[in-house]
């Protein structure tokens, strides 16, 4: 079958053929009718040398996966050959406290896990291929009704990791309070969505590209605005002087970090999701009174059932282009060079 891996660091990576992969005891192999594309994974392509992360190259990329059970090994009984099902992205070791609650993402036993808290597409074959073995079935999440692969694929990471960190917020986003959104592109347009959906907070968007701008205000953002030494001002202004409740950073640069802080109000949030490589110093007046700074990574399997099903329900509209496996590596020099509205997603 053909695979798009990763064949070196900090290289391109090729569509080669592998072998159709064959389940195990109690493992699932899925047949991939949806694999989203990521900006993480550019920076496996460009930015990490040989020993910054713990993986043995060559693999296959594709952390978002969605498709159909192709076929079952023994023992398996939670799915069977034709279910619809989304892959829970993070593997880990699955009998640490945090993953016997569903929060893989989080596991306390890294040594433990299949790939030290890696997962399909981060360090084993993904999902950027015809097939897909998952190694255990509780990584698997059936497909509610109504909703196909290749909606659902970019989910399990560009959806569940904003809808993580606003979850965490909930608290603060009440109908007086005011969300701000920074970076609009395949999570932020999500992020925007999530938050009107679940919440009656007012949302702002900002980025520095128009065409990001007037996706976030077709999708819901109350106001937009473009980033640049005004824009924390701006905020202020829209906000009555006060500033936001909760600023999610979906970029994670200096200059996004340093926004976010400087445009939040006290007691809020500043969760910062985005991977850019930023940092700000901290000090005790650096930020107001009582502003929360926090990371967070992707989310737990029991949000990405509820966001499955939120999603079902036509709660979420995910701007997507598509493209063939024969044209995944072009997909992601697209995503590199800022051309895909919404997210990439690779359709085999």
């Amino acid at each position: 079958m053909k695979a798009l891996r990763l064949m070196g660091w900090k290289s391109e990576p090729e569509l080669v053929e592998v072998p159709k992969p064959t389940p195990g005891p109690g493992q699932v192999v899925v047949k991939i009718g949806g694999a989203g594309a990521c900006h993480s994974d550019l920076h496996l392509m460009h930015d990490f040398d040989a020993g910054m992360m713990p993986w043995q190259l060559p693999f296959t990329l594709g952390h978002e996966n969605a498709g159909w059970v192709e076929a079952v090994g023994d023992g398996v009984t939670t799915v069977s050959e034709g279910d619809a099902v989304a892959v829970y992205g993070p593997w880990g070791c699955g009998t640490c406290e945090r993953c016997r609650l569903g929060t893989e993402n989080y596991c306390e036993n890294p040594l433990g896990a299949p790939v030290l808290s890696g997962g399909g597409g981060l360090g084993m074959d993904g999902g950027m291929a015809e097939y897909l073995l998952v190694p255990f079935e509780r990584l698997l999440v059936r497909l509610p009704d109504g909703l196909d692969p290749v909606t659902a694929a970019p989910l399990t990471d560009a959806g569940l990791t904003p809808y993580h960190a606003i979850r965490r917020s909930w608290p603060k986003m009440t109908p007086t309070s005011t969300v701000v959104v920074i970076g609009v592109g395949g999570l932020g347009h999500l992020a925007v969505q999530l938050i009107k959906a679940t919440t009656a907070a007012r949302v702002i968007a900002v980025d520095n590209r128009r065409a990001a701008l007037d996706l976030a205000g077709a999708v819901g953002a109350d106001h937009t605005l473009e980033s640049d030494a005004s824009t924390a001002g701006a905020i202020r202004d829209l906000t009555g002087g006060r500033g936001a409740d909760v600023l999610l950073d979906f970029v994670g640069a200096d200059a996004t970090i340093e926004l976010a802080r400087s445009a939040a109000r006290s007691l809020g949030d500043v969760t910062i999701v985005g991977i850019a490589g930023g940092s700000v110093p901290l000090s005790f007046f650096s930020q107001p009174y009582e502003v929360s700074i926090q990371t967070t990574y992707w989310g737990s399997r029991p949000e990405l059932v509820e966001l499955l099903d939120l999603a079902a329900r036509g709660a979420l509209h995910i701007e997507s282009t598509t493209y063939s496996l024969d044209d995944a590596a072009r997909a992601y020099r697209d995503l590199h060079e800022g051309r895909v509205r919404g997210r990439a997603v690779i359709v085999p």
